[in-house]
Parts: C-alpha cells; sequence; structure tokens
C-alpha cells in the first residue's frame, strides 16, 4: 500500500495573531514576520519533491503557500475545505474580550467541549474536525505515494495532530502549533493519519531575523 506524504503548514504571521485575535473565517494578511516566515518555508522546501500543494483559500495561508510554490514549482490549488474554524460572534474579538463580554461561551471554549458553537454561525470542534478530516481523506487519496504540501491554520494543524495520534478532541494541547513550522504526516487509504514530525522551526530559527524588513 502506497502512502501519501504530508508537509503540513500553518500560515506566517498575522497582525491579528500578536494580538492574540480571532480570525476564523476573516481574511487577514500576514504581517511583515509572516511574510519573511513564509519565504523561510518555501526555502526550506526548494528541494523537496512536491507533487501538489492545496491551500486554504484565505489569504494568510494561500500566500504562504505561494511562497513554498515559488521554489518546489509545484501546482497551487485553493481549497475552502482547509480554511481555519468558523468562530461566529468570537471573530474580531482578542481572547480577553471574549473572556469580558461572553464567560459562559469562554468557558465551554477554554474547556474545549466538543459540541459548543459560538453564536452567529461557528463551527464546533466536532464539526471542524469532521471538515478536516473528509477534506484531508480526499486529497491524499488522489496522490498515493507522492508527497503534498498542506497549508492551513492552527485549529486545522490541531485536528491533524490529533487524528494522527488518535486523540480525543478535548485532550490538553502539549504540542506547538508554531506559524510556519513544518509538520510531517503519512496517509494511507483504511488507516488514515500517523505522525512523523511535528513543529520543526530550524530553518526560522537559522535565518537571519534582519531579513524580515529587507
Amino acid at each position: 500500500m502506497h502512502a501519501t506524504r504530508i508537509i503540513a503548514i500553518r500560515h506566517g504571521e498575522t497582525a491579528w495573531n500578536v494580538d492574540t485575535r480571532i480570525q476564523g473565517h476573516l481574511d487577514i494578511p500576514l504581517n511583515d514576520t509572516g511574510l519573511w516566515q513564509a519565504r523561510q518555508v518555501g526555502q526550506a522546501l526548494a528541494d523537496e519533491a512536491v507533487a501538489a500543494i492545496y491551500s486554504s483559500d484565505l489569504q494568510r495561508a494561500y500566500a504562504t503557500a505561494e511562497a513554498v510554490a515559488r521554489t518546489t514549482g509545484a501546482p497551487l490549488t485553493p481549497v475552502p475545505g482547509l480554511r481555519e474554524r468558523s468562530f461566529g460572534s468570537f471573530q474580531g474579538r482578542t481572547f480577553q474580550q471574549i473572556e469580558t463580554e461572553s464567560p459562559e461561551q469562554a468557558l465551554r471554549w477554554r474547556k474545549r467541549d466538543p459540541h459548543f458553537v459560538p453564536d452567529g454561525g461557528g463551527e464546533s470542534l466536532d464539526m471542524l474536525r469532521e471538515r478536516i478530516a473528509v477534506t484531508v481523506d480526499g486529497i491524499a487519496a488522489r496522490h498515493a505515494g507522492e508527497q503534498i504540501v498542506l497549508v492551513a491554520h492552527g485549529g486545522v494543524m490541531d485536528v491533524l495532530y490529533r487524528l494522527a495520534t488518535r486523540l480525543d478532541l478535548q485532550a490538553p494541547r502539549t504540542w506547538q502549533l508554531t506559524n510556519a513550522a513544518i509538520n510531517r504526516l503519512l496517509w494511507t487509504e483504511g488507516n488514515g493519519l500517523t505522525l512523523v514530525g511535528w513543529a520543526d522551526t530550524q530553518h526560522l530559527e537559522n535565518a537571519s531575523r534582519d531579513e524580515i524588513h529587507s
């Protein structure tokens, strides 16, 4: 059985990441640091054999994916199914604002209630997991024996890790969801995802931070 090798990347940094402001489905661009991070991850993967790149259609992910496409030459396809969790009325608010203005909802969110849906048309963790599992299974099945890149969001990376390690949605998070880190998984038909490596940031740590504003 031929496995699909997957490189999963969270988008580069945005101003809202720095502000701890919930982005969800809102289309927030990369900041200068995020653009630099995208260039670094693109350079880090330049020598990898990549059959295809699939990205969330939100610009913070798509711009990161474009940097990888430029160095690998792989075709890039936007996939709305790789979007971040929809957070409804949480979107545009900081963590502190949510805690202050919506304490009951904030508590259910903090406790990772898998059935909790934020007001205003958001998604539950259960809904997010199902969406990501179906999307990734469909993509990976088309690339048996090949390596692909998926570029998405923190919530998506969290779900991928849990799917690969068979961890419950409510299990405490003990792993990093670093912007522009390189995460590696395998997918096989019938078995789904398994974890190979996680949160590799060597390409960011070794690069000169002076390049950010160059």
